[in-house]
């Protein structure tokens, strides 16, 4: 229920926000919508809701779905970049800034945004197989959706979907405040076999860099948080949650999936990424030299969650 009241808040948004795009034009190309939450917060199923409810009555529209994981590189790619940095644990595998091909994002994004106005007749969505290659993943060669024109609504979530580039004196404070903070609260290894060395995050956020291209495209924002505890760290619950989810789909599969010590390992590694990127989608940041501000403030909607997932509260950015 909790979530069906989510799903209610952020349709009736985007319903607000598909009049007015379409007021101002007299051939609108479709809203571009971002969704992004922790793993396990059920963006993905609220994507899926939210979907659903916009492609019914009384709303009707077409609406593309894209998760930021079907832009992963190839594993090839992938292979590639974890060879070339081996010191660079972040990189170890997909997940993190840097492990995505944004030039396939960037295209993808362009077609779908020219589509109503006699661009591409249709755009396939590429979709990326996790189970292939054990577990490493690979992109399908079957791909996904095949969207056509008229297209309403683009919908694209993911946990670092709307992540900036930081500039290299916030990075610094960051590392020396409160990253050791919330290792200290999580209980990660600061000794000789860290999560991640400083050098790591550097270069995830010199990847950044890259995605401004695609986040230009988005001028509506769904950001879904955890509820602040004091004493505790918001990005406790994510490991509960990544828990649960393991849990359920091995009591789907007949057990096949990571261990509970596999489960934390796995959110280890995402963690750099909440801490030092979460907070940008709704704050400034710099291109090329240039303070600049994300195309969808003012049209930003916060989701404040529980820790069994209920909405708590509402805020908009």
């Amino acid at each position: 229920m909790a979530m069906r009241s989510a799903t209610q808040v952020i349709s009736d948004h985007v319903i607000a926000n598909l009049a007015l795009h379409r007021s101002s034009r007299l051939l609108p190309p479709p809203l571009f919508v971002a969704i992004q939450g922790p793993q396990g917060s059920g963006k993905t199923y609220l994507t899926s809701q939210l979907k659903q409810t916009l492609a019914s009555d009384p709303h009707s529209l077409n609406v593309a779905v894209l998760s930021i994981d079907d832009l992963y590189l190839p594993h090839d790619g992938l292979k590639t970049l974890a060879e070339q940095y081996r010191s660079n644990k972040l990189w170890q595998g997909r997940g993190q800034p840097g492990t995505h091909d944004i030039a396939l994002g960037v295209r993808l994004m362009q077609a779908l945004h020219e589509i109503n106005a006699g661009g591409q007749v249709e755009v396939e969505l590429p979709v990326f197989d996790k189970s292939l290659y054990n577990g490493e993943g690979d992109r399908s060669a079957h791909g996904g959706d095949i969207i056509r024109a008229p297209l309403d609504v683009v919908l694209l979530e993911g946990w670092c979907t709307g992540f900036y580039p930081i500039p290299a004196i916030e990075l610094e404070n960051v590392w020396s405040t409160r990253w050791p903070q919330e290792m200290a609260r999580l209980g990660l290894d600061a000794g000789p076999d860290p999560v991640c060395r400083k050098e790591d995050v550097i270069m995830v956020n010199e990847a950044l860099k890259q995605y401004i291209d695609l986040w230009k495209y988005f001028t509506v924002f769904v950001q879904i948080t955890p509820i602040v505890i004091p004493g505790k760290s918001p990005y406790e619950i994510i490991y509960e949650w990544r828990r649960q989810q393991e849990h359920h789909m091995k009591a789907q599969n007949g057990g096949r999936g990571m261990s509970d010590e596999g489960v934390k390992h796995f959110v280890d590694r995402y963690i750099p990424g909440y801490v030092f990127f979460g907070e940008g989608v709704s704050k400034p940041f710099e291109e090329q030299g240039d303070v600049k501000h994300p195309p969808w403030l003012g049209n930003g909607l916060r989701l404040v969650i529980g820790e069994e997932r209920e909405l708590v509260a509402v805020e908009e950015f």
